[in-house]
């Protein structure tokens, strides 16, 4: 059981099951799948009848989607520290001498410690990363109508131009800010 739970699943068998979330969510409650809006359910929690965008009821309307967010809080403590893989993480010659060519050495973890750590996190270059990069994420999600997974996941699967187009834009900022971006900022 334990190497079941430790090991990556394979995509044949993980990706329908999280395929079959989409039409799940739908037949059984009317909803689509998307984490972007419970910033808005939290600040409704947090803020009650501060702003009118954030006067209804959210635990009727997004309680069942925070109890699947702190769902994926646990899974990721569960998966992460319990049910962790103790195997060095695969990543080719390339990628590896890519990094290395924009200064990641540390590659002894999950993830190179040379970008994710409390000393970079705090230096000017990680706050500004972080508060620019938070800034865009948000500013995105509420611009596009939703994020990535509910895009990428829910809008797809129920045929929705809108999210087909969003898709192809994340697909294409993503290899922009690979190729150009990331050289900058690293």
């Amino acid at each position: 059981m334990m190497e079941w739970l430790t090991r990556p699943w394979p995509w044949y068998v993980a990706g329908p099951l999280f395929g079959l979330a989409v039409p799940v969510l739908l037949l059984l409650g009317n909803r689509a799948f998307g984490i972007s809006s419970n910033f808005r359910h939290i600040c409704a929690a947090c803020l009650p009848r501060r702003a009118a965008f954030f006067r209804y009821d959210w635990w009727k309307v997004g309680g069942w989607n925070l109890v699947f967010a702190a769902g994926i809080l646990v899974g990721g403590v569960l998966g992460g520290w319990i049910f962790g893989n103790p195997d060095p993480v695969a990543i080719s010659s390339q990628t590896t001498a890519d990094l290395q060519a924009l200064g990641v050495q540390d590659f002894s973890g999950l993830h190179p410690r040379d970008l994710f750590s409390w000393s970079e996190l705090l230096g000017l270059r990680g706050l500004l990363l972080v508060v620019v990069g938070g800034f865009l994420v948000g500013f995105g999600t509420a611009y596009g109508g939703g994020c990535t997974s509910g895009h990428g996941i829910s809008g797809l699967a129920s045929f929705q131009l809108p999210s087909l187009l969003a898709v192809i834009s994340f697909f294409a900022a993503g290899i922009l800010s690979t190729y150009f971006l990331l050289p900058l900022i690293l």
